[in-house]
Order: structure tokens, then sequence, then C-alpha cells
């Protein structure tokens, strides 16, 4: 993941850091609700057991920023800071609040959380789906408001496809992004929980499962009897698909030879071609 979040990230936060004009308040912890666009689903319990007690010895030494809700105030940046408050048993908090619309709490959370590197590959693939379909954008727009690589954007949210046993395993630690990202470019997909459950048995490295699925999309079918590809092929597969970040096929006949490149979305059609244009 690329540390550097950009200028999206540069903006966004100058957006609401506190001013001058702006007045610390302390509200009842009670109104405080949590971030309806959080995209991390899980908060480790040591990280907020950390904070607590630093929190009982120094107190909250920056203030949450909220925005008024219906209902007390809904939380834009700080939620750790908010489990750890409660944890420690205070009744009030430190807060400024904003005036802050939908779309721009669900950017602001996501950032936070990035800039942090604290989601998992699957967490982040789900914000960036969820901003894409919220604020009806495109992978393009998308990489220039956040700064992040069209092409990183692209492949977190291919993770989505796979199925969910396997979403779960990268989810939860069990899998890699990289185990994830090699899976995609199995050809026949009705193989991809066999090679998972292989993954898992024999803790196989991402190196190890791309040659195992390059063996695989390899393997003739009984009816076709094709004979075995040429080490050259396979390495130009195996380069083109690290280059493109998709499946990608190369078959060679008497006269003439086809490329086949895998694509998924439009999205992802046009990040191909952009590739392909460098």
């Amino acid at each position: 993941m690329t540390r550097r979040l950009g200028k999206g990230l540069e903006a966004l936060f100058n957006e609401i850091e506190q001013n001058e004009d702006d007045k610390i308040q302390e509200i009842a912890i009670s109104e405080c609700r949590p971030n309806p666009y959080q995209p991390r689903k899980t908060f480790h319990a040591d990280a907020i057991e950390e904070l607590k007690e630093s929190i009982l010895e120094y107190g909250i030494i920056q203030p949450l920023i909220v925005r008024k809700s219906i209902k007390g105030y809904e939380i834009v940046v700080g939620e750790r800071r908010f489990r750890a408050a409660k944890e420690a048993g205070l009744a009030t908090v430190p807060v400024v609040i904003k005036e802050m619309s939908d779309e721009r709490m669900m950017e602001l959370a996501l950032l936070e959380n990035l800039q942090r590197e604290d989601l998992t590959p699957i967490e982040e693939a789900h914000a960036y789906a969820n901003l894409m379909k919220e604020l009806n954008i495109t992978q393009e727009v998308l990489s220039i408001r956040l700064g992040k690589s069209r092409s990183h954007i692209a492949n977190i949210v291919r993770l989505l496809s796979l199925p969910e046993q396997v979403i779960a395993y990268i989810n939860n630690g069990e899998l890699t992004m990289g185990h994830g990202r090699t899976l995609l470019g199995l050809k026949d997909k009705d193989k991809i929980i066999p090679v998972v459950q292989k993954i898992r048995n024999e803790k196989l490295n991402v190196r190890q499962v791309e040659k195992l699925i390059t063996q695989l999309n390899e393997k003739p079918s009984p009816k076709k009897g094709k004979t075995k590809k040429d080490v050259f092929l396979v390495e130009r597969e195996s380069f083109l698909r690290d280059k493109l970040g998709t499946a990608v096929s190369i078959n060679r006949g008497k006269r003439k030879g086809k490329i086949e490149i895998e694509f998924y979305t439009d999205d992802d059609l046009n990040r191909i071609i952009e590739v392909l244009e460098r």
C-alpha cells in the first residue's frame, strides 16, 4: 500500500482542521454515534486498551470531529478515541462540531484509516466500491480524489469478485492480498476453493501459488489433447500477468499466435488499455 496519499488527503483534512473560529465543546459521550460510513469493521482490543490507559493518564489531547445528526452527534474523525473513552468510563468527550455531507464523511472515514494503514485489503476494497457507488464516480475520478493510483484501486476492488469464503480468509489474514490477486488469474474458477485449501494446508507463499496456477492453466483438457506450452510462452504469460494485473493466455498456432487478456469491468478494461499505452 502506498503510504503517501497525496493531495486528496491533504485537501480533505485541511477542510476539517481546527481553526481559530472553531470552538471545542464537551458533550456527553452517550450523545456520540460511530461514523455510519466507517470502513473498518474490527478494532483491535489491545490498541483500544493502550489508548484507554493513555486517556486515563493524560486525557483526550485531540478533540473528536463530529457533525450534528437527528439523534446526537455522528463521529467524523476519532472513533478510536471515542471507543477508548467509553472503555475508560468518561462521561464527556471534547469535540469540534463541523457541517459535513454524507459523501465527505465517507471519504474522510476511508482516508483516516488509509493514513494509518489500518484497513484489511477487503475493508479497503469495500470502501472503494461503496464510494464509487454512492458518489456515482469512476475509478479514475476516485483515484484523483484520494491520491491513490488507479491500478491500486482496480486491483483491490477486483478481490471482491473472489468467492465469499476466500474473501473471508483474506479479511482475517489467513491469505494475503497477493494470494488473492494470484487466484484471480486462475482460468477455471471452480478450482479456486480447492487451490485455497491447498494453500492453507501446505502454507504456500504467493510465488508458489503463481507456479501452481500457471501449471493448472496450462493443463490441457482431456477432450482437446493440447500439448504442453513451451517455457518461453509460460514466462511471457507470467510477465504480462504481473504487468497487467490480470489473467493472460498466450497460444501459438502453426502460422500465428493469439494473446487473451481477461478483464472484469469497463473500468478494468480502461485500466489495462492505459497500461498498454504506457
